[in-house]
């Protein structure tokens, strides 16, 4: 890690699909005070807020926050609102697993994507960016690469995840199924973190490959 002094932020979203009109559904970060979901119903149905705060209460590391928006856009502006004001460059960094790599990565891309086609400023101003998938290789895994694999091995707690499949949160928008949606996305901002915080503790500072997010005309 660059900073001793930074500690992890983990991001992670839901979409819709991977056609050119997917959407974003949840997007979520995990904290040092719990955890802060943004879910966009599509406008599909009502949701008992309150419920699903409840609910996701219980799993929450600390406290959960829940934001309910009715699309994307609103989405979009609440990851820029809590980016903005809940995010520090001195104190936290941005960590997603497989979010954005030197060749690849999904999370960042998709919402560089759609922030674009909304007319949108990008939030993520001066502030540093670590790919776990980029650092769990100094562990041994058992040859596992993805989340949920590397996490059984170098953690092996239970999550509140309710799918066997990410593609799984695709038919649970589809049906307003919000909470297994929320969960899912719950869980692995939480394994994130919970990875990011182990290798802090165990991984040399230079093998984090930090970058910073923000764009040059900024």
């Amino acid at each position: 890690m660059s900073d001793s002094r930074l500690t992890p932020v983990a991001f992670d979203i839901e979409t819709s699909g991977f056609d050119a009109d997917a959407v974003i559904t949840v997007a979520g970060f995990a904290h040092g005070l719990g955890e802060s979901l943004i879910l966009n119903t599509g406008g599909h149905s009502e949701v008992d807020r309150n419920t699903l705060v409840r609910a996701l209460d219980e799993e929450s590391t600390g406290t959960a926050q829940l934001d309910v928006v009715a699309d994307e856009g609103e989405l979009l502006e609440a990851v820029a609102s809590f980016v903005t004001n809940q995010l520090d460059g001195d104190t936290h960094y941005v960590t997603a697993f497989n979010g954005e790599t030197w060749n690849g990565g999904f999370d960042l891309p998709f919402c560089r994507t759609r922030f674009l086609q909304h007319g949108l400023r990008w939030p993520f101003g001066d502030i540093a960016y670590a790919d776990m998938i980029q650092v769990v290789d100094r562990f041994n895994t058992h040859g596992h690469s993805d989340l949920v694999g590397v996490y059984d091995v170098l953690v092996g707690d239970e999550t509140c995840d309710p799918f066997d499949d990410s593609a799984e949160a695709v038919d649970a928008f589809q049906t307003g199924d919000w909470l297994s949606l929320c969960q899912h996305n719950l869980a692995d901002i939480q394994r994130t973190r919970k990875l990011a915080e182990l290798a802090g503790q165990f991984v040399a500072r230079s093998d984090f490959k930090m970058k910073n997010l923000q764009p040059p005309s900024r």
